[in-house]
């Protein structure tokens, strides 16, 4: 335990980011450990031992901590107030005397233990280093770079650590090549024996609201506010936004110029198309906005039940609820309303 193995601990403290004192504790509990394995006499494992180091010179010296008593009947734990007073005579009863008990040629036996010790404490740091690291990014989007597929699941190389991006997480028409780049949504980071796991998402709504977040500046600064997503992943999204200022035009600024703020979106996404609706308190214009890009002609609304009748133009019904009835699912999700489109001309008849 010579200055050269506790300068190379200095330089595993700046490395790997663990705490000195993280580490000296380590290294005693390792020395306590041999000095008990190796040194102890039969039935003395739970004698009290203490370790004393010396910063400089790393010289080690063991002492055996007891309690001073007038009458010894452990002594093991026990030592006698006449024995104590020769070694310190300013001990008293009920005192702790330190003996030392350091054996010959201890210090290459400890160094050895310590050694193994240090090297699992410092795997076991780095994993809750790497851990505390990621579970900071919970709910949050990293880039990262598809390095394998295996058994449906995409892992993606965030730098440090790999994420696992599951079969329910995966983009619909998302291919997923080798060392292609791709943000991804950290769903959840689970701390495990082997260390951190990172869950990630392709499909979370999660994903658009950061992706905004990060080209519209209005909305990273508070400005503007998104209300909802709703999304089918890989097909097409609805994003209802806020403006908090009357001079900022609330889906201007989540287009942006030339369309470019949201087109850099849609090119991350693989094409999904992407509706922004403005958001408004009164829930019927809320609803006509929603069922964008088709014009709404009328919204009754029945707040008891939250549901809505919709009526728009006989042209505009098939838009209006969209491929697979994609339009108006996105919009009842969106708004947190039931709502039922009918054609003008089959309202009037009713």
């Amino acid at each position: 335990m010579n200055e050269e193995f506790l300068g190379a601990l200095s330089e595993i403290v700046k490395e790997k980011g663990i705490t000195a004192e993280s580490l000296l504790e380590t290294i005693d509990d390792a020395i306590i450990a041999a000095y008990k394995k190796n040194y102890s006499n039969a039935g003395t494992s739970a004698q009290n031992v203490k370790v004393k180091r010396d910063e400089k010179t790393g010289e080690i010296r063991v002492f055996a901590q007891k309690l001073v008593v007038d009458e010894v009947y452990d002594d093991i734990t026990e030592i006698a107030i006449e024995d104590a007073k020769q070694i310190n005579p300013i001990l008293q009863v009920d005192d702790i005397a330190e003996i030392e008990v350091t054996p010959k040629n201890f210090g290459r036996v400890a160094a050895q233990l310590a050694k193994q010790m240090v090297i699992q404490r410092i795997k076991e740091s780095e994993r809750n280093v790497i851990y505390n690291e990621f579970a900071e990014k919970e709910f949050d989007i990293m880039p990262g770079t598809v390095i394998r597929k295996e058994k449906g699941n995409v892992y993606v190389d965030l730098g440090k650590i790999e994420a696992i991006l599951g079969p329910n997480e995966q983009m619909l028409g998302e291919l997923y090549n080798f060392n292609e780049k791709l943000q991804l949504y950290i769903v959840e980071v689970k701390k495990t024996s082997k260390g951190a796991m990172v869950l990630g998402s392709r499909t979370h709504p999660g994903l658009v609201k950061r992706l905004f977040e990060l080209e519209v500046p209005e909305i990273y600064e508070g400005v503007v506010e998104i209300k909802s997503i709703a999304r089918e992943a890989g097909s097409r999204t609805k994003i209802a936004v806020l403006s908090n200022d009357e001079s900022i035009d609330a889906m201007g600024a989540c287009v942006g110029p030339k369309g470019v703020r949201v087109q850099n979106i849609v090119n991350e996404l693989k094409n999904e198309k992407i509706d922004i609706i403005k958001w408004n308190k009164f829930p019927e214009e809320y609803i006509s906005n929603a069922l964008s890009p088709a014009k709404v002609l009328d919204v009754t609304i029945d707040e008891e039940n939250k549901s809505a009748k919709v009526v728009v133009d006989d042209s505009q019904l098939s838009l209006a609820i969209g491929k697979e009835g994609q339009n108006v699912r996105l919009a009842a999700k969106l708004t947190g309303w039931k709502i039922d489109i009918k054609s003008k001309s089959k309202a009037e008849e009713e």
